[in-house]
């Protein structure tokens, strides 16, 4: 479910959704409305106030659900970044056995993923940048946690193909970081519609910085 997902309208009266469902609505709108707010007006001049016009819900909702401004942003950057990698998991589960079809179309699910959610886009690579230090941290924990995912697929591809060598753990790190400016600078430039043109670009990155250009060129070519 993306981010900037909206909530169907709740019944009223006899036929009232139950206390949990109207949350759960509530918690969505907010969380969109805080992505949609921080990517129009940038993170430090939005105000709850904003979050809560664009939810449609009251300010005595909004504390209920959340203790202030940066908890709600939190609360929707890790509802975003979730999103983000069970969508890939889901586009590349299956094709295991064929590696490079993997890393190709996780690469294609999450920049498309982002074209298609401009502000969530735009709050993941930039805004969170100026968020606090909570979010800096969270930032830190989702760039380890795509690390983490390079290196799984590096060590099946060194399963199949005996020629690849082990790398330092920091270079996953490095080529998480690598994609992260490409995105961020092309967001900046042009706008989150053009993100998918990176794909190829992206998927040469990574190749050259787990495999190396020269055995990565030879493997993409047969």
């Amino acid at each position: 479910m993306s981010v900037s997902e909206q909530a169907t309208v709740l019944p009223r009266g006899r036929n009232a959704a139950r206390r949990e469902v109207v949350y759960e609505s509530q918690h969505r709108r907010l969380l969109a409305a805080m992505v949609e707010a921080v990517a129009e007006k940038s993170y430090a001049r939005v105000a709850v106030a904003d979050v809560i016009a664009g939810a449609g819900v009251s300010r005595k909702t909004f504390y209920e659900q959340f203790a202030d401004k940066e908890d709600c942003f939190l609360a929707a950057y890790d509802a975003g970044v979730d999103a983000l990698l069970v969508a890939i998991d889901r586009a590349v589960a299956g094709l295991a056995p064929d590696w490079l079809a993997g890393i190709e179309t996780g690469i294609e699910v999450y920049l498309e993923m982002l074209a298609a959610n401009p502000a969530f886009a735009r709050t993941f690579h930039i805004e969170v940048l100026g968020a606090g230090e909570a979010a800096l941290a969270r930032r830190v924990a989702v760039h380890e946690r795509f690390a983490a995912q390079l290196e799984a697929v590096h060590g099946a591809l060194r399963d199949d193909i005996p020629e690849i060598r082990a790398v330092p753990t920091h270079t996953f790190r490095a080529a998480v970081g690598a994609v992260t400016e490409l995105v961020t600078t092309r967001l900046l430039e042009r706008g989150a519609e053009s993100l998918p043109e990176l794909a190829e670009a992206i998927v040469d990155i990574e190749l050259a910085l787990l495999v190396g250009r020269e055995l990565a060129e030879q493997i993409r070519s047969a």
